[in-house]
């Protein structure tokens, strides 16, 4: 099936590079900071993780909501994302690249990396999290590829695939939920100290991830002609309709639980957040755009009517992935250490250099999916599924 990744008109030739072009930068600038050091990002002895592990949270959550396609599809025969769930997993297999791939240039000595599954370490949860990640990579690509494989041959699936189906769906849960106990298992770091941060991120991951489907899926109707079908796009629809809710609800929670006790170790964290602590605020237009975006969203998403038009629902999907991409992939994690245990302020600004390596991160991911959607509509194509 990799032929089809060959054969594409000029626009997808000149997509793919563009996107060449932006790793060829990254990847100019991360092999400066390979001779530098991390001194070349904002981090600091203060502020240890920053935009990189930011990106990786975030992406973890687009990988781990396939399973809002897998799940009712495979395990409830739910026919309507019967056209889309290959769309998912292979989103899910770009997303997790990338999560890697940001794990890696974070790495100060990035040739150890492997040193995670030669010397193994059960009692951390990076150790973990590495584990899922990648067994949530490989578990995508063999039932995605397997699939695709079978509906273009004409054939059922293999039988051993539903075992591995069934694995993927917890196992999407759990790559979220790890990567959260990372954050919340820290005592130190009162923003990430309540045990409803893995909800949290699972809500948010089910509103993002859905969201980027549904955009996705209008874009490839206007660029191949390659159509979800309108009832698997309005379920989608739902899906990130309740994430969304549910995320501004746990959201409100923690705004209660922070607020109402007063404990300094937690409120100040949020202070800083969304209206400036001691004065200092860098993050201050950023989050409060965040909750605009999320409750205006969520406003329009809420109402039949407006959810329901597809031109609305693109406007209110974007509003919902930038709004979740700013709370989980630029506050969240420099908001943990500002301020520090000792109500310190050292505030952080990704540089340059951190910022095109990123992009060169996400350039890669995006030519991964586009090269992985490029083959699963051919496929579909092939077999009169557009």
């Amino acid at each position: 099936m990799l032929e089809l990744a060959l054969k594409g008109g000029r626009g997808y030739w000149q997509w793919l590079g563009v996107l060449g072009i932006v790793i060829l930068a990254g990847f100019w600038f991360y092999s400066w900071q390979l001779d530098v050091g991390l001194g070349l990002t904002g981090l600091s002895r203060d502020v240890t993780w920053g935009f990189y592990v930011a990106q990786l949270t975030f992406l973890v959550g687009v990988a781990a909501s396939a399973v809002m396609l897998v799940l009712p599809y495979y395990v409830h025969n739910y026919k309507v994302f019967g056209r889309i769930t290959i769309i998912g997993e292979f989103v899910a297999a770009a997303a997790i690249c990338m999560c890697m791939l940001f794990l890696l240039v974070d790495l100060g000595q990035p040739m150890r990396a492997l040193n995670v599954f030669l010397y193994p370490t059960p009692n951390s949860i990076l150790f973990w999290d590495a584990n899922v990640l990648v067994g949530y990579l490989v578990l995508n690509i063999i039932v995605g590829w397997n699939v695709l494989e079978a509906e273009r041959n004409g054939v059922a699936p293999p039988a051993w695939l539903k075992p591995l189906i069934f694995i993927s769906i917890p196992w999407a849960f759990a790559i979220h939920t790890v990567t959260a106990f990372i954050y919340c298992g820290l005592p130190g770091r009162g923003l990430w100290l309540t045990a409803i941060l893995a909800p949290r991120f699972l809500a948010s991951a089910f509103a993002s991830g859905p969201a980027l489907l549904i955009l996705l899926c209008l874009l490839l109707k206007k660029s191949t002609g390659f159509d979800a079908g309108r009832e698997a796009i309005r379920a989608l629809g739902k899906i990130v309709t309740y994430g969304l809710l549910a995320n501004l609800f746990f959201l409100g929670c923690e705004v209660f639980v922070v607020f109402y006790s007063k404990i300094p170790a937690h409120m100040d964290h949020f202070v800083y957040l969304y209206a400036g602590f001691k004065g200092h605020g860098g993050l201050v237009p950023f989050l409060q755009a965040s909750l605009v975006l999320m409750i205006v969203a969520a406003v329009l998403l809420v109402i039949p009517a407006t959810r329901n038009r597809f031109d609305i629902l693109c406007v209110s999907c974007v509003m919902v992935f930038i709004g979740t991409w700013i709370d989980k992939g630029l506050g969240l994690i420099a908001g943990g250490f500002i301020p520090s245990p000792l109500h310190e302020i050292t505030e952080y600004v990704p540089t340059r250099p951190e910022l095109v390596i990123s992009a060169g991160v996400y350039g890669i991911g995006g030519l991964l999916m586009t090269v992985l959607l490029k083959i699963a509509v051919g496929v579909k194509r092939e077999v009169g599924g557009s």
